[in-house]
């Protein structure tokens, strides 16, 4: 056989065994993340959320995100708060 071919053949064995190993916890359903995405929008639509995205600068996400620590809540929770009182203010 040639070089080239003895490559392919290696490249291949490589790849079989990749896809024949487990997949570790960090990535599976172990992870902490909804299983399902289409389950978790249908209970975010059941609880009258809306995605909402922005673009805000790197200093302001960080403190919201402090914030949301130091409360123990979630980032959507606290910036649905401040939103609230913003709103009232301008009132």
């Amino acid at each position: 056989m040639k070089r080239t071919a003895l490559e392919k053949v290696e490249a291949m064995k490589t790849l079989d065994e990749m896809k024949r190993k487990a997949i570790p916890e960090r990535y599976g359903a172990k992870a902490g993340e909804p299983a399902d995405k289409r389950e978790q929008r249908e209970k975010d639509k059941a609880a009258g959320l809306v995605p909402f995205a922005v673009k805000l600068p790197q200093d302001l996400v960080a403190s919201l995100q402090a914030l949301a620590r130091q409360r123990e809540e979630t980032l959507n929770d606290v910036t649905a708060e401040l939103l609230r009182k913003g709103m009232k203010a301008k009132k």
